[in-house]
C-alpha cells in the first residue's frame, strides 16, 4: 500500500509596517503679540487646508543673537593672561630667592672673617705680655761684648 504525498506546511508571512517617527521639528521662539492670522487655501483638487501664516524670520535677527565673541577665544585669551601672570611671578621668586641666597652667603662671610679676627686676637694676644718661665732679654738695650749680652 502506498501512501498519498501530503502537502508540505505552508508557512503564512505577514508583512508588518515600520513606524518612523520623523525628526522632531525646532522650536521658534515667538514674539509676544496679537495671534497670527488663520488663512485658509483651496487646493486644484478642492480640498481646503487651514492654517496660521508663518513671516519668515529675518537673518539680522539670527546675526544679533551670537555674542560678538566667541566663547572659546575669550577662555582662550583669558588662559594667555593667566598663564603670563604665572611665568612672572615664577620669575620674581626666583629672582627673589638668588638674592636671598647671596644676602645669606655674605652674611656667613661676615661671619667668618669677624670671628677669624676674634681668635687671632686670643692667640696672639696684642694686649699683654706672658712670661713663661724664661728669660727675658730686651734687644733695643742690650750691649754686645764679646759675644755675651749684658742687659
Amino acid at each position: 500500500m502506498s501512501h498519498p504525498e501530503r502537502p508540505a506546511a505552508v508557512e503564512v508571512h505577514h508583512p508588518q509596517p515600520i513606524t518612523v517617527h520623523p525628526p522632531a521639528a525646532p522650536l521658534v521662539p515667538v514674539q509676544p503679540g496679537p495671534p497670527p492670522a488663520v488663512q485658509s487655501i483651496v487646493l486644484p483638487d478642492g480640498r481646503v487646508v487651514t492654517g496660521y501664516a508663518l513671516t519668515p524670520a529675518s537673518a539680522s535677527a539670527s546675526v544679533d543673537m551670537r555674542p560678538a565673541v566667541s566663547r572659546t577665544a575669550v577662555n582662550i585669551a583669558l588662559g594667555g593672561i593667566g598663564f603670563a601672570g604665572v611665568c612672572g611671578g615664577l620669575f620674581l621668586l626666583t629672582s627673589f630667592i638668588a638674592a636671598l641666597t647671596a644676602f645669606i652667603t655674605q652674611l656667613i662671610v661676615l661671619a667668618a672673617v669677624i670671628f677669624g679676627g676674634w681668635i687671632a686676637v686670643q692667640v696672639f694676644g696684642a694686649t699683654g705680655h706672658h712670661d713663661h718661665g724664661g728669660t727675658t732679654v730686651n734687644i733695643r738695650k742690650a750691649v754686645i761684648k764679646r759675644n755675651h749680652f749684658h742687659g
